[in-house]
C-alpha cells in the first residue's frame, strides 16, 4: 500500500558510484558483491526520480555521481534551522549540500503544496504532500488495471518442479483462504518479510545459495545527534521539514581518521517532533523531558555496516503467527568496524551542532530496522547469492525478489531510491524476458503464445 516511503522523509539520494565497487574495508570475508555498475543502474535513477518527481541539486555535493538528466524539480524552500546547520558547517570546512527530497512544493488543482510541517519523517502526510508510492505510483496503476487487494496475507508460495504455481493468502478479515495463480511472482515484502515467506515456503532448498537467504542482514548504524539550543528550535515559526541538508565530506574516509580506515558515511539534518522521541521515555519523565527536547535540533549519522554472515532471520518453528506460518528470529550485533566509524561521524555532527549554538549534545542510537536490507541479496556467483543480477530467485525460474533486501552492501544513504531504481531495472529485464519467450513460443508449431 506503499509501503515505508509512506513513512520516510523523501530523502532521494542515489548511492555513488564506488558504492557499486564496495570497500574491501566494509565487505571484508562476505563475498558481497554488486552484479552492476552505477553506470548500468544511471538510468532507472533517473526514471525513479521522474516518477516520484524529486526536487533537488547535486551542487556542492563532494561525492555526487554523474547524471544523465536533471532533477525534475529545483529544491524547495530551506528552513531557518537547515540555514543554521548549513553555516556552521562549513567554516568547519566542511561542504554542506541540499538533500534531494520526493516532496511536492508546488499547488496545483490536483495536489497541495508542502506546507513545511514538522511531522514528515515518520508520519504518512495528512495533505498528500510526499510523493511515496500511495500518492504517485499506486493511484495511477489502478488506473490502469493493478488488481490490489488489501486485508490480504501471503502465507505460503506453492512451488512444483522448480516453478511457483500459486501464492497461498488468508483475508484477515474474513479468514478465508484463497491461493492466485500466475505465471510469474514478483516478492517484494521488505528486508524482513520477504525472506521470511521464502523460507516458510521452503524455497531455500532449490537454491544454490539457499543457506544464505536470511543472512547478511544489514541495516546501517544510524544514531541521531541532538544539540540542545537555549531557544526554541521547535516554535511554531521554526516548523518545518528540517531533513534538507546532507554533509558527505567523510563518506569516503577522511584524511583526518587513521582508524578506522576507508568509507565512514554521511550526515543529515533530521527533526524528529519532540512527542514522538519523548515517547521513548519513561512515561513519569515526559512531562519534564518534552519542554527539555522542544530546543533539540539534530543531526543523522549514516554509517555503513559491514555485511556479516551471523547477522539473519530464521524461522522460529516454536512460535507461529494467526495465519500459520511459523514464528521469524533477528539475531543482529553491529561490528566493531561499524561501531567505529559512527563514532568518527557522531563527533563531526556534534562539532557542528556546538558551531551553530547548542549548548548541550547527546546521541540517540537508533534501535529500528528503518534502512533494513541484504537478506536475499544478488550477485554473479550462485553459491553465496540468492538472486541472479536481474534479481531472479536462483532454482526458481518465475520469481524475482526486487525490495530491499536484493541489495548486497547497504551504502551509506537512504536507499529507497536505489531500491526504486534496481526495479525498473528488473522489471525491464522482465519484460523483455516475456517476449522473448513469446516470440520462441510463436516460432514453435502447437504451442500457445505467451501474452
Amino acid at each position: 500500500m506503499g509501503g515505508p516511503s509512506v513513512f520516510y522523509a523523501g530523502v532521494s539520494l542515489r548511492f555513488r558510484e564506488d558504492d557499486f565497487d564496495p570497500d574491501p574495508n566494509i565487505i571484508g570475508d562476505s563475498n558481497s558483491a554488486w552484479p552492476f555498475t552505477y553506470n548500468d543502474l544511471e538510468p532507472y535513477y533517473s526514471h525513479a526520480e521522474q516518477i516520484l518527481e524529486v526536487s533537488g541539486s547535486d551542487d556542492g555535493d563532494p561525492t555526487a555521481p554523474w547524471r544523465s538528466a536533471p532533477y525534475p524539480h529545483p529544491p524547495g524552500p530551506l528552513s531557518h534551522t537547515a540555514r543554521l546547520i548549513e553555516a556552521a558547517a562549513r567554516p568547519l570546512g566542511l561542504r554542506p549540500f541540499r538533500l534531494p527530497l520526493a516532496i511536492n512544493y508546488r499547488e496545483n488543482n490536483h495536489r497541495r503544496a508542502c506546507v513545511a510541517c514538522a511531522t514528515c519523517d515518520g508520519f504518512a502526510c495528512a495533505i498528500r504532500a510526499k510523493n511515496d508510492l500511495a500518492v504517485q505510483v499506486l493511484p495511477e496503476l489502478i488506473r490502469r488495471g493493478l488488481l490490489l487487494r488489501p486485508n490480504t496475507v501471503a502465507v505460503r508460495l506453492i512451488h512444483e518442479r522448480g516453478v511457483v504455481v500459486g501464492a497461498e493468502c488468508q483475508e484477515t478479515h474474513t479468514g478465508r483462504a484463497v491461493t492466485y495463480r500466475a505465471r510469474r511472482f514478483v516478492l517484494s515484502a521488505g528486508a524482513f518479510a520477504s525472506p521470511h515467506l521464502l523460507l516458510a515456503s521452503g524455497l531455500q532448498h532449490l537454491n544454490s545459495a539457499g543457506d544464505v537467504v536470511g543472512r547478511y542482514l544489514l541495516r546501517h548504524r544510524n544514531s541521531v545527534v541532538y544539540g540542545w539550543f537555549p531557544r526554541d528550535s521547535n516554535s511554531a515559526q521554526e516548523l518545518h521539514n528540517h531533513k534538507q541538508i546532507g554533509i558527505h565530506d567523510y563518506y569516503f574516509g577522511h584524511p583526518t581518521v587513521r582508524s578506522p580506515g576507508g568509507k565512514l558515511g554521511g550526515i543529515q539534518s533530521i527533526a524528529i517532533p519532540p512527542a514522538s522521541l519523548g515517547a521513548y521515555l519513561p512515561k513519569r519523565l515526559q512531562p519534564v523531558a518534552l519542554p527539555f527536547l522542544r530546543h533539540c535540533t539534530g543531526l543523522l549519522v549514516i554509517a555503513e555496516d559491514q555485511p556479516q554472515y551471523q547477522n539473519r532471520l530464521f524461522l522460529d518453528r516454536a512460535t507461529s503467527d494467526r495465519w500459520g506460518r511459523p514464528g521469524l528470529a533477528v539475531e543482529h550485533r553491529f561490528s566493531k568496524r561499524d561501531l567505529a566509524a559512527a563514532r568518527v561521524l557522531t563527533g563531526k555532527a556534534a562539532q557542528v551542532l556546538r558551531r551553530a549554538g547548542a549548548v548541550l549534545c547527546f546521541v540517540f542510537p537508533i534501535r529500528t530496522f528503518t534502512h533494513a536490507a541484504g537478506t536475499v541479496r544478488m550477485g554473479l556467483d550462485p553459491r553465496t547469492s540468492p538472486l541472479d543480477p536481474h534479481c531472479r530467485f536462483r532454482g526458481v525460474d518465475n520469481l524475482y525478489v526486487v525490495d530491499g533486501s536484493c541489495l548486497p552492501t547497504s551504502g551509506s544513504v537512504n536507499p529507497s531510491l536505489t531500491i526504486a531504481a534496481n526495479a525498473l531495472r528488473a522489471a525491464n529485464f522482465m519484460v523483455a524476458h516475456t517476449r522473448q519467450a513469446a516470440r520462441s513460443s510463436s516460432d514453435a508449431p502447437g504451442l500457445p503464445r505467451v501474452l
